[in-house]
């Protein structure tokens, strides 16, 4: 497990690091802390990925490091001559996108570190642990199981920025004693302060995303019950915006904050069908329905892609919920009213909701 991992990397003189497609602030922080760390053993270090870093993350040190996969000669021949090919954050080859074909093919040896169920078999070696909060926690660890004192403020700020995002900082109930004792070192060793890394995560709002906001909030609504809640961003949406999907991260998290609500989803419209967002609270697990619509993730915190027209795809979800999430009873046949119409309960409290928003400091 970590001696074996360990052992590949560091006895390398060439590692190539990558992550999934769309890649999140575990992702790349694992990737760029794993970089900075290796570099410090003397190793050379190449980071390549499918797409592009998210812009909440573009901030983060080392991030010139990471390169979007062109499928260049250059860069094929540096997977090629590898000695290592690590993947962070992701359980199976195959989400790393295009850079797939090219890792197949090189001679170099398959490093797996994640935290997602199930990992593929496909790995020379593996790190790996579901119960983990992030891929950030378990870098950690290789880390200092190496030599703690490695830890510097670059590696710690990635490693603090990873853990942060993929516990919804720090509210997931993958967040253990231990977990905060990892972060408590990282603030130590790399003497940072919490403040202006949240701030360069979640205030980064803009103007059209606030709009995008705003249209989204609209669409909201309730069902089985007001335990479950959802939000629709349509291409209309974002072209009348002026916004972008990466503008929507977060958004999900509004419908999850409602009094009641267990599960959240958020559906976003491509030209190919829905991206969906699958959100929940406590001990009740969305994994379940994303898998059924080929996706997958955490028990709190799952993705998935259909394709297929938005309305169809949102039916079809809804739908199978209930099969999948036990705390969804099946709504009857006809209810009287429509059941997708918010309350006046819930009303007033969208409302409060949008009020504060408005009346927050510039």
């Amino acid at each position: 497990m970590p001696d074996s991992v360990l052992r590949l990397l560091l006895d390398s003189s060439s590692v190539v690091i990558s992550t999934h497609i769309r890649p999140d602030g575990d992702a790349i922080g694992s990737q760029l802390a794993l970089a900075h760390f290796l570099e410090g053993q003397g190793v050379t270090v190449y980071c390549l990925n499918e797409d592009p870093p998210p812009p909440n993350m573009e901030w983060l040190p080392g991030i010139e490091k990471v390169k979007v996969f062109d499928g260049s000669l250059e860069q094929r021949r540096l997977i090629d001559d590898a000695d290592v090919v690590a993947v962070v954050d992701t359980n199976k080859l195959e989400r790393i996108g295009s850079l797939q074909t090219a890792v197949e093919a090189s001679r170099a040896k398959r490093v797996l570190i994640d935290h997602h169920l199930d990992p593929e078999d496909s790995f020379d070696a593996t790190f790996t642990r579901d119960t983990a909060s992030s891929a950030g926690e378990l870098v950690y660890e290789l880390i200092a199981q190496h030599d703690a004192d490695c830890i510097n403020e670059a590696i710690a700020t990635n490693l603090y920025a990873a853990i942060t995002t993929d516990t919804g900082s720090f509210r997931y109930n993958s967040v253990t004693p231990h977990v905060h004792e990892v972060v408590a070192d990282l603030l130590r060793r790399g003497e940072l302060s919490p403040e202006p890394i949240h701030s360069a995560i979640y205030d980064t709002r803009t103007l059209p995303g606030l709009r995008l906001l705003a249209r989204s909030l609209e669409s909201l609504k309730v069902r089985f019950r007001g335990r479950l809640s959802y939000m629709i961003i349509s291409r209309s949406m974002l072209a009348d915006a002026e916004a972008s999907t990466d503008d929507a991260e977060g958004f999900v998290n509004y419908p999850l904050s409602m009094r009641g609500v267990l599960v959240a989803l958020l559906f976003t419209e491509t030209a190919e069908g829905a991206k969906i967002s699958f959100r929940s609270k406590g001990q009740v697990a969305v994994n379940k329905l994303a898998r059924a619509f080929d996706g997958g993730g955490h028990r709190n915190a799952s993705g998935a892609f259909v394709e297929g027209e938005l309305d169809d795809v949102v039916e079809a979800v809804l739908a199978a919920a209930p099969k999948h999430i036990d705390v969804l009873e099946k709504e009857p046949e006809s209810t009287g009213s429509d059941p997708e119409e918010l309350t006046d309960e819930d009303s007033e409290y969208l409302s409060q909701l949008l009020n504060l928003k408005s009346q927050s400091p510039s």
